[in-house]
């Protein structure tokens, strides 16, 4: 029989550990390879992959899940393991992201709805079968005096919600992402207009999943905190966390299975600092923790640098990162713990 899905997401959301977001397309992960030097090839990127997947420390302790891509999902390490099976042998769960990126909406300037509905039937129970258990898809809600729109909020929720529904038809858990950019343009919003946008994205979300009849308990919320824009910040982190706090009491139901932030463009120590300082907050109907990409790779990227003889520095970065993180989800974090290392 397969595990029931409230099981699969209760696994992803064990105490203090959270989600490695390794899944950056093609074009993102060149990106980062271009900051270090270093060729984006099918090789330098297992390499890479493998390179965090074998960090034993981190991997068995602080990672309970890693979002893959449809290439990852597919690949061996270089002595022909399949990545998935090294994910699985560590006690974490192999995801997969669905999505296909977000694209121009007509008619509507400046905003996007994101695309992959077509044969994601197919898709998923192909991404079963290579063992993914779990899936993750973004709608990306670019903010504004003016902007997100009914209509743009209205496209994203309604494809989060039959994205999430033919996930559970196949034995999946689905991650719904509804992102309002931190660091979108301008970037100069309050964090009043971040909360403002954030309840009403989240209110349209779970009407549409009610919609969809998609089962709440086998779904994990992963959406931006309430923050103010890259280009206005000032807000500080206990603001942030009681303000995340509070807008989400407000709207995000107590039956899902937990809640995994994504960084949004933070860097390493403030989405670390910022998740440990909700997790201190008494209260919350739901578990907390994250799935951070770039915040918990970024100094394990630079400490390895492509280079074979680097692959322990890269590693110990990784672990410490994701060691700091691991603190947040219990918020028990200290800044005076980034030192010591």
């Amino acid at each position: 029989m397969s595990e029931r899905l409230e099981d699969i997401a209760a696994r992803i959301m064990s105490p203090g550990k959270g989600l490695l977001a390794a899944d950056e397309s093609s074009g993102t992960i060149k990106k980062r390879f271009d900051t270090i030097g270093l060729a984006s090839t099918a090789d330098s990127r297992r390499d890479y992959r493998e390179m965090l997947f074998r960090t034993e420390e981190a991997m068995t302790k602080c990672i309970s899940g890693v979002i893959l891509y449809d290439e990852t999902i597919r690949q061996k390490a270089a002595d022909g393991t399949p990545l998935v099976d090294l994910i699985e042998k560590a006690g974490a769960v192999p995801g997969i992201k669905v999505d296909e990126g977000a694209k121009a909406m007509a008619f509507y300037p400046g905003e996007t709805v994101t695309e992959g509905l077509d044969k994601l039937r197919e898709r998923l129970k192909d991404y079963y079968e290579l063992g993914a258990r779990f899936s993750k898809w973004r709608a990306a809600i670019a903010i504004s005096d003016a902007l997100p729109t009914t209509g743009c909020i209205k496209a994203n929720t309604q494809a989060l919600a039959r994205y999430a529904a033919l996930c559970q038809e196949a034995g999946i858990v689905p991650i719904v992402e509804p992102e309002v950019l931190m660091d979108g343009k301008p970037g100069t919003h309050s964090i009043d207009r971040c909360a403002e946008v954030t309840e009403a994205v989240l209110r349209q979300l779970y009407d549409d999943l009610a919609d969809a009849r998609v089962k709440l308990e086998g779904t994990i919320l992963k959406p931006n905190m309430i923050i103010d824009g890259s280009n206005a910040r000032k807000a500080s982190v206990e603001e942030v966390a009681e303000r995340t706090i509070a807008c989400f009491k407000r709207v995000v139901p107590a039956a899902i299975a937990g809640i995994a932030f994504l960084s949004g463009g933070q860097s390493e120590e403030e989405a670390t600092a910022h998740l440990s300082a909700m997790n201190a907050i008494e209260g919350k109907p739901w578990p907390m923790t994250f799935s951070y990409g770039r915040a918990l790779q970024s100094a394990a990227l630079e400490a390895w640098g492509g280079k074979s003889e680097n692959v322990a520095a890269g590693q110990r970065a990784f672990a410490h990162r994701a060691k700091m993180n691991s603190l947040a989800a219990t918020g028990t974090w200290r800044k005076d713990l980034e030192k010591a290392a």
